[in-house]
C-alpha cells in the first residue's frame, strides 16, 4: 500500500526536485551570460509547462491552463531551434503566457466558492496586466525573467515536493486549515493586481515621453527630380523665442545611394527684420535614431545650451536652418554618423528655406553644429562646394565634434556608450551591405539594442533600455567596434578632408564622449593637410557644458561667427595645434 503510494507520488516529487534545481541556478547566477540566462530560462518554462499540462488533466475547465502550458512547451522548442533569439521568443511566450493564465484563473474561478472566485479572479486580472507589460517591454521583461524566475521556480518546485511528502492530511485538518490559506490567496492577488496597477501607470508615463509623428511629415508619392526644393511648410510656434517665428519645412534632399528622398527641418527667424539676413546652418547633437527623434517633433527642440545658442542667433538678425537629417521626421533609413547624407539634408534645407513665403535670406551661410552635429557641419564643408555651390559658405563651426570616428568607437565608456554604438550600428546597418546587427550584437541582447534603436535619448523609457545592458553585466555587443568591417566604415565617414572653408573647433577638456586628446590628434592632421583653423579649448568644461550658458565658448562663437559674416580674414592657430 504503501510503496503504490510512493509510485503515485514520484512524478511530482520529480517535478519538485528537477524545479528547484533549475530555479536554484538561475538565482544564483542570472548574469553569468545571456547565453546561460536563455536556456536556464527556457528549460525552466519547460518544466513548469510539463508539470502544469500533467496537472491540468484534473481540471474543470482544461483548456486555458493547457493551451498557456503548451505555449511555454513551444517557446522552449524555438529556443532549441533558434538558439539565438532565446531571450526575444522568451519575453513573447512569457507574456502570451502571462496573458493566458490570467484568462485561465478567471474561467476556472467561476464556478467556485466566492472567496476562491475573488482570489482567482483578482489573480487573473494581475496576471494579464503583467502580461500586457512583459510585451510592450521585452527588453525588460528580460531581466525580470533573468531575476524573477529563478525564484519562482524554486518555489514552485517546493510547493510540488511538499503536496508530493505530506499526502493527504485528515478531512477536519483539512477543514480547519482551508479558511486561513483562503484568507492568505486573496491579500496575495490582492497585492498582485495593485503592483501590476503601479506598474501599469509607470509604463504609461514612460512611454508617454515619444512623441507622435504626425501627417506632416508623410511625403507625396511623387517627388520632384531635383534636391533642396520646397514641398510644403507650416508656421512652427513651440518653445520659440517671443521675437522669433518660425516654421516646419519638408523638402527633397538626395540620398547615399542618388534617390531623391524627403527631409523635414525648422526654420527660425527674427519676427523684425529688413532686407537678407545671414544663415546659420545649425546640425544638432544625437537625439537619437528613430523616426520620432527629430528634434522638429519632440517637445522641446532646442533643449539645454542648443537654445540660448539659437536665441543668440536670432537676436543678431540671423536666420537658423536646423534640419532633422534623413531618417527622423519622414520615415526612411537612419543617417547617424554618416557623413554625406546629414551633410545633403542641412544644405538642401538651407536650399529649400529659401522659398518659404515672407522670408528673405542672403547667400552667407554659417555651419553650426554640436557633437554628431559637430561631425555634420564638417561634412557640410566638405560637401557645399562639389553638391551645393549655391549655398556658399562663410565658415564651420565644429563643437567638440564626432570626428575620429574609429577613435570615438575605440575610446566609448561609461552608461550611454552602449547607447551610441548601437546607433551607430543601426544606422551602419542599413547603408552597408557588409555590416549587420546580427554579426556585431550578440543574439541574445538583440531585443536590447532594438528596443534602443526605437527610442529617443530624451525619452524616460531609454533610461529603461541602458539600465537592462547595465544590470545584464556583459556587453551586447560580440565584436569589437574598432574591428573589421565597421572600423573602414567609420573611417570613411570621418571628416578628415580639408576643404576651403574658414574653421573653428571647439572643445571642453573634461568631454567624457570625445576625447580632447583625439581632438587635438585630428585638428592636427587637417592642419597638416593644409587646413585653416581656428582651435580653442575650454578647461572644465565637458561634452554638454561646453555649449551651456555661460561657457567661454558662447562668446567665442558668436565673434567668430559675426568676423566670418563680415568677411574677415580668418585666423588660425594651426601652428600651436600641431605643436599639441
Amino acid at each position: 500500500m504503501r510503496a503504490g503510494r510512493y509510485r503515485e507520488r514520484w512524478p511530482a516529487l520529480l517535478a519538485g526536485l528537477g524545479a528547484v534545481l533549475i530555479g536554484a541556478a538561475l538565482t544564483l547566477k542570472p548574469f553569468s551570460s545571456l547565453s546561460a540566462l536563455a536556456a536556464l530560462v527556457a528549460a525552466s518554462l519547460a518544466w513548469i509547462g510539463v508539470v502544469e499540462l500533467i496537472r491540468s488533466r484534473g481540471a474543470t475547465r482544461p483548456w486555458p491552463a493547457r493551451l498557456a502550458a503548451a505555449l511555454l512547451l513551444a517557446g522552449a522548442l524555438l529556443a532549441l531551434l533558434l538558439p539565438g533569439r532565446t531571450v526575444s521568443l522568451i519575453a513573447v511566450v512569457a507574456g502570451l503566457a502571462l496573458l493566458l493564465s490570467g484568462c485561465s484563473l478567471v474561467l476556472a474561478a467561476l464556478g467556485g466558492e466566492s472567496e476562491e472566485r475573488s482570489a482567482a479572479i483578482i489573480g487573473g486580472l494581475a496576471s494579464v496586466i503583467f502580461g500586457v507589460l512583459a510585451l510592450a517591454w521585452r527588453d525588460v521583461t528580460v531581466l525580470l525573467i533573468a531575476l524573477l524566475v529563478g525564484p519562482v521556480t524554486v518555489l514552485f518546485g517546493l510547493i510540488q515536493l511538499d503536496r508530493a511528502l505530506r499526502g493527504r492530511r485528515p478531512a477536519r485538518a483539512a477543514t480547519a486549515s482551508r479558511r486561513p490559506r483562503r484568507l492568505a490567496r486573496l491579500a496575495g492577488a490582492s497585492a498582485s493586481l495593485l503592483l501590476a496597477l503601479a506598474l501599469l501607470a509607470l509604463s504609461a508615463a514612460l512611454h508617454a515621453g515619444a512623441p507622435p509623428v504626425q501627417g506632416f511629415y508623410n511625403a507625396p508619392a511623387k517627388l520632384p527630380s531635383a534636391p533642396g526644393r520646397l514641398l510644403h511648410s507650416e508656421p512652427f510656434t513651440r518653445t520659440i523665442p517671443p521675437s522669433a517665428q518660425a516654421w516646419r519645412i519638408l523638402y527633397t534632399s538626395t540620398a547615399s545611394n542618388g534617390r531623391i528622398v524627403a527631409a523635414s527641418a525648422l526654420v527660425v527667424a527674427p519676427r523684425e527684420r529688413s532686407g537678407p539676413r545671414p544663415v546659420i546652418l545649425w546640425t544638432h547633437g544625437t537625439t537619437g535614431v528613430a523616426q520620432a527623434c527629430a528634434p522638429s517633433l519632440l517637445p522641446v527642440p532646442f533643449s539645454g545650451g542648443v537654445g540660448n545658442l539659437i536665441g543668440q542667433a536670432v537676436q543678431r538678425g540671423w536666420v537658423v536652418v536646423a534640419p532633422d537629417y534623413q531618417g527622423m521626421g519622414v520615415r526612411g533609413p537612419p543617417s547617424y554618423l554618416l557623413g554625406v547624407p546629414e551633410a545633403r539634408s542641412a544644405l538642401d534645407a538651407v536650399r529649400a528655406a529659401r522659398h518659404v513665403h515672407a522670408l528673405e535670406l542672403a547667400t552667407e551661410t554659417v555651419a553650426w553644429g554640436h557633437s554628431q552635429g559637430g561631425g555634420a557641419a564638417l561634412w557640410v564643408g566638405i560637401e557645399a562646394r562639389r553638391y551645393a555651390p549655391d549655398v556658399p559658405l562663410a565658415g564651420v563651426a565644429a563643437i567638440a565634434p564626432a570626428s575620429d570616428l574609429v577613435a570615438l568607437a575605440e575610446h566609448l565608456s561609461g552608461p550611454f556608450a552602449t547607447l551610441l554604438a548601437s546607433y551607430v550600428l543601426g544606422a551602419y546597418s542599413h547603408a552597408y551591405s557588409d555590416i549587420s546587427l546580427s554579426a556585431f550584437v550578440r543574439p541574445t541582447a538583440l531585443a536590447i539594442v532594438d528596443a534602443i534603436l526605437a527610442r529617443c535619448t530624451d525619452e524616460p523609457a531609454t533610461l529603461v533600455s541602458v539600465a537592462s545592458l547595465l544590470l545584464a553585466g556583459q556587453s551586447p555587443f560580440s565584436k569589437n567596434l574598432g574591428g573589421e568591417p565597421l572600423r573602414a566604415r567609420l573611417r570613411q565617414n570621418s571628416p578628415a578632408q580639408p576643404f576651403a572653408v574658414p574653421t573653428f573647433i571647439g572643445q571642453g577638456l573634461s568631454d567624457q564622449v570625445v576625447d580632447p586628446a583625439v581632438q587635438s590628434r585630428f585638428v592636427a592632421q587637417l592642419c597638416s593637410a593644409g587646413q585653416r583653423i581656428d582651435y580653442r579649448t575650454y578647461p572644465g568644461r565637458d561634452h554638454l557644458g561646453v555649449i551651456e550658458e555661460g561657457s567661454p565658448l558662447v562668446p567665442d562663437l558668436l565673434s567668430w561667427t559675426e568676423a566670418r559674416l563680415r568677411g574677415a580674414p580668418a585666423p588660425s592657430n594651426c601652428a600651436a595645434a600641431r605643436a599639441r
